[in-house]
């Protein structure tokens, strides 16, 4: 396999979930009902996949190690760009695997984050305001070492790998009507959907000041965004990826904007109701539901992919 192509079907991500199944954990998946978390919610059935007790705190370790098994590592080893959870994964899997590695990430990148991926053995270089300002370092330094580059989510293998989210989500809770799943750059999305292919109603979510997927859309190509808000680590790459970007025409049903207050709420409401805590990236998904701006069907089943948590502690009171 090799990064080119933008066609990818539940073959491929099948195949790709057994040679990575070894490395990575099947995350749980519980039911509540919207009561549980409160006002808007109320009359649906929701599944949450807790993707954030994957390795290294988010989904990201599953296209790491997919890169690394299906694409050949040079000594040289492996290197990314990334707002710290890609990173984080990255340095995982080539500590797993064996392979050194280099990680770039720009200074909004959390202090959490940032001793996560150097607690995995990886070198880590610090610079620049946003992930943007990361990639050309980290593409220079693949280009004169020699060594992998592995893309956050323009990549197929990236998506290969992300779409066995996807996978796990359907044997686990099949019959789901509608889907809910954060978009940065768009690789998770990208490899859910290619899972699905339309057979959910599949919404992105992103944050009013990182649109980057609905610009997208609306523009018919891939196009520069905003890139802030309280999520802008992990969700304000400022464009999304090439290969994702078809996938998500035929399959996205439609992208939903949430301000930074309805991330917060969804955060607070998943510490008061769950116990669990999430960075606001892996909480984003929630938030339309928690703020009204998607008011469910009764009986509906709706599934919401917490994809992280790699933050520090947050007192909601």
């Amino acid at each position: 396999m090799d990064g080119s192509g933008a066609a990818i079907d539940r073959a491929e991500i099948a195949e790709t979930y057994e040679r990575i199944r070894p490395h990575v954990r099947r995350t749980p998946l519980i039911e509540i009902a919207g009561e549980d978390l409160g006002g808007a919610a109320d009359g649906a059935r929701i599944a949450l996949k807790l993707e954030f007790m994957q390795h290294a705190g988010s989904f990201k370790s599953r296209g790491a190690f997919a890169n690394m098994l299906l694409r050949e590592v040079p000594p040289a080893g492996v290197a990314a760009a990334s707002g710290g959870n890609h990173g984080a994964g990255v340095a995982y899997a080539a500590r797993k695997l064996g392979h050194p590695a280099r990680i770039f990430v720009p200074n909004i990148a959390s202090p959490a984050k940032q001793a996560l991926i150097r607690s995995y053995g990886a070198e880590l270089t610090l610079g620049g305001e946003r992930y943007d300002d990361v990639v050309a370092a980290c593409e220079r330094y693949a280009g004169e070492s020699g060594a992998l580059e592995i893309h956050a989510y323009d990549q197929r293998e990236t998506l290969l790998g992300q779409g066995s989210v996807g996978l796990e989500i359907e044997a686990d809770a099949p019959g789901l009507d509608t889907l809910f799943v954060a978009v940065g750059g768009g690789g998770l999305i990208g490899g859910i959907a290619s899972w699905y292919a339309g057979r959910v109603n599949l919404i992105g979510v992103e944050p009013e000041q990182a649109p980057t997927l609905h610009d997208a859309l609306a523009a018919g190509a891939p196009v520069d965004a905003k890139a802030g808000g309280i999520a802008a680590d992990s969700l304000a790459p400022r464009r999304v990826g090439q290969i994702m970007f078809p996938i998500t025409q035929r399959h996205v049903a439609r992208v939903m904007l949430v301000p930074d207050e309805a991330i917060r709420q969804a955060q607070e409401t998943l510490w008061r109701a769950l116990r669990i805590v999430a960075e606001p990236g892996g909480a984003t998904a929630l938030a339309p539901l928690l703020s009204g701006l998607y008011r469910p069907q009764p009986g509906e089943r709706i599934g919401v992919l917490l994809c992280g948590a790699n933050t520090t502690a947050v007192n909601f009171g």
